[in-house]
């Protein structure tokens, strides 16, 4: 009984914004011969992410949040360097839902993190963000939602507000999932596959200790495009992808301390920087993914029987 109670509670939660929520997700991605712009040379991408979230339920109206996100990138920045770099990040994720009434929850995260080369690490590597969202239930099958994601980078400041929604169709083939402009996802099932499309945008930067004639930091901000195929196995908890798609390659060298004054989404304030490398022209990128994922429905009929 205490079990069903807490799945309840669980369920009731984050059924304001979807009947699922995804525990575990992994992904690899390989990039192969993206050209800097200018000249013959060219370098392999290769990035690995993975990101826990664990909810704990502390009443009918309060859901704490927590996890953690771990990504990296292997590649050549410059064809002056030499030597390829790996970037590293590890971001915490802590905060608490509030669900007010049946059509009214807002969630709140701090998303504090360590981005850098992992080499020599000092405060210069540590940055604080987090957001804010508000969320609006219009039916069954139809959610607003809206908010502010801000953070500390490198670079400098960046915020950007951002607007989406989550609609299931009545037959439960079409899902859309959009948070603008940081992403969106659409996807139609059949069975136990399905087919998609989505995107994914947000900026973000590294501090780099290894040796270059003067210490720099990197801003990546690429905008990735993909198509995928997924499958899921048993009873879509777990899920497969492979997705081919198109991306900006944004991963620019600056200067440590040569920053601009505030960025907001996609405008920049005060930025007369100097890009100390070229151009990665954007390329084709291919990418596998698996996430583990609890169904809420399900899982409540499974414990009624």
């Amino acid at each position: 009984m205490k079990k069903i109670v807490i799945l309840f509670l669980f369920i009731s939660f984050f059924s304001e914004a979807q009947e699922y929520v995804d525990i575990l997700k992994t992904g690899y991605s390989y990039t192969s011969n993206a050209n800097f712009e200018g000249t013959n040379e060219s370098t392999d991408i290769k990035s690995f992410e993975a990101g826990v979230t664990f909810p704990i339920v502390l009443n009918e109206k309060y859901t704490l949040i927590t996890g953690v996100n771990f990504s990296t990138h292997h590649l050549l920045l410059s064809p002056e360097f030499n030597q390829t770099t790996d970037l590293y990040s590890t971001l915490l994720k802590v905060g608490v839902a509030t669900t007010y009434n049946e059509k009214w929850s807002s969630t709140i995260i701090l998303l504090p993190k360590i981005a850098s080369d992992y080499k020599n690490l000092s405060g210069d590597d540590f940055y604080f963000g987090g957001f804010a969202v508000a969320k609006l239930k219009k039916s069954e099958h139809f959610k607003y939602r809206f908010g502010l994601y801000a953070s500390t980078e490198a670079f400098g400041l960046f915020a950007t507000p951002f607007f989406g929604f989550y609609y299931l169709s009545p037959s439960k083939r079409l899902e859309i999932d959009a948070s603008l402009p940081i992403s969106a996802d659409i996807n139609y099932r059949f069975g136990k596959a399905a087919v998609g499309i989505d995107y994914f945008g947000i900026g973000r930067s590294f501090n780099i200790s290894q040796e270059t004639s003067v210490p720099v930091y990197i801003e990546q901000s690429p905008l990735e495009f993909t198509s995928y195929f997924q499958y899921g196995i048993l009873e879509n908890s777990i899920l497969l992808r492979a997705k081919i798609g198109y991306s900006s390659n944004i991963y620019e060298v600056y200067e440590q301390g040569d920053k601009l004054d505030f960025r907001l989404s996609a405008f920049s304030f005060g930025d007369d920087r100097t890009q100390l490398n070229p151009d990665i022209l954007g390329s084709v990128f291919f990418k596998v993914e698996a996430i583990y994922r609890i169904h809420f429905k399900e899982k409540e009929s499974n414990s009624e029987k």
